[in-house]
């Protein structure tokens, strides 16, 4: 095959003009504005559709030679690898067509921070990646699929961790979680794996819990001392009564005021109703909050409300009296500021 495409390209050659021709051919011919460009094909793409590409991003100077280029490889008239390829500044047709033609993809990186549903998560992922967002949805949603993983569908964003990840554009989406399982696998080292065992919990358990942190404050400094709390109350056999979980169960991660009826929501999720953690991760959790659940402050809190100067803090109480307080002065400026 080798053979065949230096014959080709050597009778293009002398078509278009010996010397000349091999100037055209091998000479710089695309000049990216913002340094290396990237030209992305799906399946479904064409050849026009790549020129396209190479003229509006990738500064392509002489459109003819590529084209001339591509039909003596043999590009042009089949069916194009996918993926996504690196144009540098001063590279010319030839190394770009032998990068096109064997699929020498350049990687892209990923990451999902900030993800509270799974349909958000699917979302985040197709929008960096070839693969469509239902595709991806569809398998963690799958019970089964998800048990191959070692997770079920409720507990499968704690697999995610959210990080910088590089993989090839076009990815499938099984490949795509398999990968994110073994990176999930590299990160609970045996070292994480004993503290969550000291601990009493699992690693998912521990995700769950961070999940639960990360909703509860905006402030991570604040983390280890609410995961002592959640702690606390795991270990005395208390109702986590936690807020973010009742959001959840209702579905409005908006609300500002928990009311009684928000409580009185009959879902797994509600640790109003329900003894121990929810079934899942209210969200993906960041290291930072898996990583406050596992070295979590020590102290005797097991109460806690929101600052009533809206900063984002809380405080925290041992005894009830002390936390009615604290929670009287948060209803009063609720009531002041007009939040029902």
């Amino acid at each position: 095959m080798i053979k065949k495409v230096v014959i080709t390209l050597l009778l293009l050659l002398l078509v278009i003009g010996g010397g000349g021709g091999a100037y055209l051919l091998l000479a710089p011919n695309f000049a990216p504005a913002r340094g290396t460009a990237y030209v992305y094909i799906r399946p479904d793409d064409t050849f026009d559709g790549l020129c396209r590409q190479l003229a509006d991003s990738a500064g392509c100077r002489q459109m003819e030679t590529f084209r001339l280029a591509a039909r003596a490889l043999r590009y042009a008239d089949r069916r194009m690898p996918t993926g996504r390829y690196a144009v540098r500044p001063g590279m010319n047709n030839l190394d770009l067509l032998l990068d096109l033609r064997r699929g020498n993809q350049s990687p892209v990186r990923i990451t999902f921070q900030n993800v509270r549903l799974k349909h958000d998560l699917s979302e985040r992922l197709a929008d960096q990646l070839m693969v469509d967002a239902p595709a991806i949805e569809s398998l963690l949603d799958d019970s089964t699929y998800c048990a191959n993983l070692g997770f079920t569908p409720e507990t499968i964003k704690a697999m995610f961790i959210p990080n910088t990840y590089e993989v090839y554009w076009n990815i499938p989406a099984d490949k795509l979680l398999r990968r994110m399982k073994r990176e999930y696998d590299a990160f609970w080292t045996e070292a994480r794996r004993n503290r969550a065992e000291q601990i009493r919990l699992t690693p998912v358990e521990v995700s769950i819990l961070a999940s639960i942190v990360e909703e509860e404050s905006a402030v991570p400094d604040e983390y280890p001392t609410i995961a002592g709390l959640y702690l606390n109350r795991l270990y005395r056999g208390m109702l986590l009564q936690a807020d973010p979980t009742v959001k959840y169960a209702v579905g409005d991660f908006a609300l500002q005021r928990i009311l009684d009826r928000h409580k009185e929501v009959d879902s797994p999720y509600n640790t109003y109703l329900y003894p121990g953690l929810p079934p899942g991760p209210l969200r993906v959790p960041s290291i930072t909050a898996i990583d406050a659940v596992l070295h979590h402050a020590q102290h005797d809190y097991i109460y806690m409300c929101a600052r009533e100067d809206f900063s984002g803090r809380h405080n925290f109480a041992s005894t009830l009296a002390e936390h009615n307080q604290n929670a009287l002065r948060y209803r009063q400026e609720l009531n002041r500021r007009g939040i029902y």
